[in-house]
């Protein structure tokens, strides 16, 4: 019923975009991420299918100041992004306003804004990618060519371990392969390049440790043949179930279903890569201040895919190098909490990404909520992750702390981040440390 309830959302939405942009000019903003990148692509492409004229904005968040300066003569769609900021937006009294975003909705929608967001009927869990592959579906008719691009956004914002009928139905579309196996990326590379670089999870003593992953692949009777090891594609149920065993035992409080699933290949530049690198790959070139590269990336540049790889190698290579320099940065610790205060040491473009991979590793125990920090001009960028299921919604903690003193939130149940003046960053600091220790005792 939900689905239903969502694809005649998204239909009636797609003809109301189609009426405004017949005689108006397109503005397209989205948010920086596999998902926001993955879904400007697929409208970019949409959009050329139909002759439309167009311009593109990538944004890293959605700020006042962004919102002030929106086109007042064009059609304004945002992808990704600006369902936390309803009311402002229907302040502006702009005429041709479209949302399609899968962020929570704490407002109430004006009726001026369009919008396709799955909070409002039954929480579905699509990516942003999925909702505009739909869109455009209903917008421009098949363009089955851009799955595969809608399920690189659902990767890349972690949800493919929750596939429901509509996600299935862009999985069909996008002739993904399949294969069951360890959810380490690359899966088509040398294994011990990928164990090397594996982040995600972070495998203490393998992960940036080339002498450790050579012990661990000789534990477990994995030898390169004429100089190569395979590939974790390549292993055979046996070599696979070792390799798990030794992982688990490296990193004891991961369990197993959080680490073997479903390896997502897809075919893009004629070559079937692991959908998970490719993701990666997307998102490094952004948070490197490359978003143009990302977008020429997904239209299959083969100029942009030299640079990404180049990109994504130096961010690997970056993201371990803060992974080992985390420890140094100021740390309070409290029960069921740590707060990581990087400040100037991290990038702001990177700090949800050492939350996320820190909350999947074995550092912290499960349950433990794990808030990142760090410097972005006069303002902190705070980024929040639960190890494992939380009890405590991160958002409405965060939400909570923000309605104190001041800033702006926004995210998930378990993951949730938030901007603040870098004025307020004592007070914010202790207002955090106060409301978690009250959370923590009604639990």
């Amino acid at each position: 019923m939900e689905s239903k309830y969502l694809e005649s959302q998204i239909e009636l939405v797609a003809d109301k975009f189609a009426e405004a942009i017949v005689a108006k000019e397109i503005f397209v903003i989205s948010h920086f991420d596999t998902d926001g990148i993955t879904s400007a692509t697929i409208l970019i492409q949409t959009l050329k299918k139909l002759d439309k004229r167009f311009s593109v904005k990538i944004v890293k968040r959605l700020e006042e100041e962004t919102i002030i300066n929106l086109p007042k003569d064009k059609v304004i769609i945002f992808l990704d992004l600006a369902s936390g900021s309803l009311d402002y937006i229907s302040k502006l009294n702009l005429k041709d306003v479209f949302i399609i975003d899968h962020h929570e909705i704490f407002q109430a929608v004006p009726e001026r804004i369009n919008i396709v967001n799955p909070e409002l009927n039954g929480k579905e869990k699509l990516s942003s990618s999925s909702l505009v592959y739909l869109f455009c579906k209903s917008l421009a008719g098949e363009n089955k060519e851009l799955a595969k691009l809608a399920i690189l956004g659902m990767i890349g914002d972690c949800m493919e371990k929750s596939i429901d009928k509509l996600n299935n139905l862009i999985i069909n579309d996008g002739e993904v392969k399949k294969k069951r196996g360890l959810l380490i990326y690359p899966s088509t590379r040398p294994l011990n390049r990928t164990l090397e670089y594996c982040s995600d999870p972070y495998i203490p003593d393998i992960t940036g440790n080339a002498v450790g992953v050579t012990e661990l692949l000789r534990d477990v009777g994995l030898t390169p043949a004429n100089g190569k090891y395979k590939s974790l594609i390549e292993l055979d149920d046996t070599e696979m179930s070792k390799l798990v065993t030794a992982i688990m035992l490296k990193n004891p409080k991961v369990k197993n279903k959080e680490i073997i699933g479903d390896i997502f290949l897809i075919k893009l530049f004629n070559k079937l890569e692991d959908a998970r690198e490719l993701s990666a790959m997307i998102n490094a070139c952004s948070r490197m201040g490359e978003s143009e590269t990302a977008i020429q990336f997904c239209m299959e540049s083969s100029k942009a895919k030299k640079k990404a790889e180049l990109m994504h190698a130096k961010y690997k290579q970056h993201i371990i190098s803060v992974l080992k320099s985390s420890a140094e940065s100021e740390k309070i610790e409290g029960n069921g909490f740590v707060i990581i205060n990087a400040k100037e040491k991290i990038k702001d473009t990177i700090i949800g990404t050492i939350a996320s991979i820190l909350s999947n590793s074995s550092i912290y125990e499960p349950g433990t909520i794990i808030i990142t920090m760090a410097y972005y001009d006069d303002k902190i960028k705070i980024s929040a992750r639960s190890v494992g299921k939380a009890e405590r919604n991160i958002r409405e903690v965060l939400t909570s702390v923000i309605n104190q003193i001041g800033g702006e939130v926004g995210g998930h149940e378990f993951a949730a981040g938030c901007m603040i003046k870098q004025e307020k960053e004592k007070e914010f600091i202790e207002a955090l440390k106060k409301n978690l220790e009250i959370e923590l005792v009604k639990i």
